[in-house]
């Protein structure tokens, strides 16, 4: 039995994972050991919450699985650009949240091209009439994505 590098461990908790139905972390343990890996259940703990493993139902009970991919992104940036200048007029920074305040009615299609932009940095939004809330995925990540997002505003006349 050996000890292993993070990283080859993690890549064999993915093949068990999606080879195998695995209900708790001591059954992961388990796995691990028969495949050669020496490992406490807490370092399973901290490799399952790292890997974004979730528990989905199965035929007998739960089980862990993989995270979902996100899905690629579905719009260009010149046509994120394109809507963002027709419709966004001010973006702010407020409580670690970004706002984005558009034309009446145009916060429905400037937070749906945020969504489909796919950026890695933004969680997601919640649009009213003329204000959009776009969350942050992480802290530290805010001003950033606001800086990219007032790049994206029409020019002032």
């Amino acid at each position: 039995m050996a000890v292993v590098s993070a990283s080859a461990r993690s890549r064999t908790i993915r093949r068990i994972i999606r080879e195998e139905a695995i209900a708790t972390q001591q059954e992961l343990v388990r796995a691990l050991r028969r495949r050669g890996i020496v490992v406490t259940q807490a370092t399973v703990s901290r490799d399952i919450q790292r890997l974004g493993l979730v528990k989905v139902p199965g035929p007998r009970g739960a089980r862990y699985a993989l995270p979902a991919a996100p899905p690629p992104p579905t719009m260009d940036p010149q046509r994120f650009r394109g809507v963002m200048e027709e419709f966004a007029r001010e973006v702010t920074v407020a409580l670690g949240l970004i706002l984005v305040k558009t034309v009446r009615g145009g916060a429905a299609p400037v937070a749906q091209a945020i969504d489909d932009i796919g950026w890695p940095d933004v969680a997601g939004t919640v649009a009213g009439e003329d204000t959009i809330i776009v969350v942050p995925r992480r802290r530290g990540v805010t001003r950033a994505v606001a800086r990219r997002l007032r790049a994206s505003l029409p020019a002032p006349p």
